[in-house]
Formats: structure tokens, sequence, C-alpha cells
């Protein structure tokens, strides 16, 4: 049995990844601080869903404290750690950036040291498909350079890939870095464009459509996430023997250090993601066009040419399929 931590299993991801882990047998250890970034009580519920495992045990706790990460690691002595917990959301980083860096900075520090002083197998944590920023060119490759970030969310999870790329080299841990892309389903996040709009169309609210409608996501069904994030933790990084510095590779490095993209390879047009929730609600939207937003990026898509080499996997749950699952779940959830 491999014991894992889990970072932010009262969020989206990980609760869905602790379920997973926990049914082929691991033993988890949830870390969350529960906070009221959105509904608390939906991650209570995510909560109470993991709670009736044998497998699992919660911990209340902030990855900003640095004494009760150092004890809980002390006391733990985990194998693997997945590290999900952050302060999410671009526009909300906008109004109150020192959350981020509290969680996303200070917090990850508190997780690497814990790794690097506990003999810790593999580190997997989460960056965003954020981190590619002004890039334009498409699909968004590992390979390609990511230095202009347009929020300070972004920023955050570049510097996460960084400060990782540091302990690889320096301690010898392997870490991989997963780049989400729009991870969207069941239990899902509140503050997400396919939560506020489902809920709205159900209640005969308007939507604001950002970009006049034009905004293209790569958006990925939370399954097909867990799979890639699973297969990535089983897949303990490696130094990449042929990486050269006078040619570095951003994806990959001497020390035991991978950056993957988690997408479904396939951009959806914002207008159509409404066009297909109004589908599974039965009922048409009123929409208020807006211009793009500061901080959002107009496209996004996913290279998973590496995801596809290394473990044999890539994102396939089309958006008609997901949205139907996510809007099927909203209606019991909230007995819409």
């Amino acid at each position: 049995m491999t014991k894992i931590l889990v970072t932010g299993t009262a969020g989206f991801i990980g609760f869905h990844l602790a379920k997973r882990l926990m049914e082929r047998g691991d033993e988890v250890v949830g870390l969350d601080n529960l906070n009221d970034y959105y509904d608390v009580n939906l991650k209570k519920a995510r909560l109470k869903q993991l709670t009736v495992h044998k497998g699992f045990k919660e911990v209340n706790m902030s990855l900003e404290d640095r004494a009760d990460i150092e004890r809980l690691f002390a006391e733990e002595r985990f194998d693997k750690v997945v590290n999900l917990a952050a302060q999410a959301g671009v526009r909300y980083s906008l109004q109150n950036p020192h959350a981020y860096i509290d969680s996303n900075i200070q917090g990850f520090m508190n997780i690497l040291e814990g790794c690097r002083h506990n003999d810790i197998q593999h580190l997997v944590y989460a960056s965003s498909s954020s981190v590619y920023g002004a890039n334009a060119k498409m699909p968004f490759s590992v390979h390609h350079n990511v230095d202009h970030p347009l929020s300070l969310y972004a920023a955050t999870k570049k510097s996460n890939e960084l400060m990782a790329h540091t302990y690889s080299h320096l301690y010898g841990i392997p870490t991989t870095g997963l780049r989400f892309f729009t991870v969207y389903g069941p239990w899902g996040r509140p503050d997400m464009a396919m939560f506020i709009f489902t809920k709205a169309i159900i209640e005969g609210r308007s939507i604001d459509v950002f970009n006049h409608g034009k905004m293209r996501r790569d958006f990925t069904y939370v399954d097909d996430i867990v799979e890639g994030v699973v297969r990535t933790m089983d897949n303990t990084a490696q130094p990449n023997d042929e990486w050269n510095g006078d040619q570095p590779d951003p994806g990959t490095s001497k020390a035991p250090y991978k950056i993957y993209n988690i997408g479904n390879n396939n951009p959806v047009e914002l207008m159509y993601l409404i066009e297909t929730i109004e589908d599974a609600v039965g009922k048409k939207a009123e929409k208020n066009m807006m211009p793009i937003q500061p901080g959002d990026v107009p496209a996004t898509y996913a290279d998973v040419d590496d995801l596809i080499k290394d473990v044999g996997f890539k994102p396939a749950t089309s958006i008609e399929e997901g949205v139907g699952k996510f809007v099927e779940w909203y209606k019991g959830f909230y007995s819409a």
C-alpha cells in the first residue's frame, strides 16, 4: 500500500483524485484548510464522500503553516505527494494578490521542504495552462518558453515550476509539474464558467460572455485529469541525459524533473460551450456580450504528445458528454 499526501482534497480535482487512489488501494492523507474562496458547504460535501473510506485521513491545515507542515511530514512518512492545494482563479488574483503569494509560493515552499527532509519518492504538483500567458504559437507545448504570464496567478504557477526544478537539481527529488487546461465536471468549482453559466441559465438569469464569445478553451473533463495525474505519479520523473544547456529544453532537465500538459487537445469556442449547456439544460441563455477581461488569455490549446509518449494516455471525453454529466450532477446536487 502506497501512502500519499494529497493537498486540496476538499477541492474539485483533489476530491476526485483521492477517490480514485483509494479505489485502487492507496492510503490517502488529505489536507485542506476549507477556506471560503467559494462555498464551504460544497467543500464539506466533497469531504463527506471521502471520510467514509477507511483509507482516508482528513487533516485540516494550511500549506503556509510551516511548523504544522513540518510536523505532518515527519509524523506520517509519506511515500509520494500530490500538491493540488492553491489559491486558484485568474481574476481573483487582481483583487487579492497576497493570497496567491501566501498559498502558492510560501505554501509550495513548505511542501518542497517537507519532501526534501522526508525522502519523498515523487512530488507531483498542479501547474496551469495560464503559464503560457502571452504565447501565441498553438498548440501550447511544454517545450516552449513561458516567460510572459498575464496574471499573478500564472506567475505563481510558473514560480512553482522553477522552485521544483531547483529542488530536483539540488536534492535529487523527482518532481513532475502538470499544466491543467480548464478542468470541469461533477463537483466542479462555482467560480468556473461551466458552473456559472449552468446556474444562471437554470435560474433564468443572464450570463456575461467575455471577449464577445470568441474565447477558446481546451476544456478537460475531470476524470481525464485524474487519469493523467495517476499515470504521471506512477511514472517517476527521470533526468533527461540528452538535455543541453546551450539549447535548454524547458520541459525536461538533467535533474529528475518533468512538465506535462493535461488537456483535451481540442479547443472549444465559448459560444459552442454555451450552446451545449443550453441543450443539456433545455433552456436558452440571455447573453451579455463583454470585452476580454484583464489577465485572461483569448485561447488555450494543449499539445499532449509527451503525455502520450511517456504514459500512454490522451484525454478524450467530448465536451458534449462532459457537459451532460456536469449538468446532470448540478441538477441532482442542487435539486434544480
